[in-house]
């Protein structure tokens, strides 16, 4: 007697399934994280054009110019500016909230910095 071989159509349609879940996930959380890789991004942009010497507010004006070109939704108020040994540094820290269905939400949170 010959065995069969292959895959069996529910095996099949649950790999199906958990695959395009996987995928509908992906497809939610890349906006958010090419965000914050933008953000980072900007934010040494940002650093590197004030200078050690750039008040709160030249900061400020540079992050909104910066941030109106790059299509960012992180305002300036979410930004923690301060002098530390003498040189500017941004911080950020923000919670991204990416409904999934019905009641049911992921909630990631960003945090970074450009001190190093």
């Amino acid at each position: 007697m010959k065995h069969q071989r292959g895959v069996a159509l529910s095996g099949l349609i649950f790999w199906g399934v958990l695959l395009a879940l996987v995928a509908i996930l992906g497809m939610k959380v890349f906006p958010t994280a090419t965000e914050y890789f933008k953000l980072q991004k900007t934010l040494k942009s940002v650093i590197n054009q004030v200078g050690p010497e750039a008040t709160f507010s030249d900061v400020k004006k540079s992050y909104d110019r910066f941030a109106e070109i790059d299509g960012l939704e992180i305002p300036v108020d979410q930004l923690d500016i301060s002098k530390d040994s003498g040189k500017v540094v941004i911080s950020f820290d923000y919670d991204k909230r990416i409904p999934l269905f019905a009641n049911v939400s992921l909630l990631i949170n960003y945090k970074g910095s450009t001190a190093q």
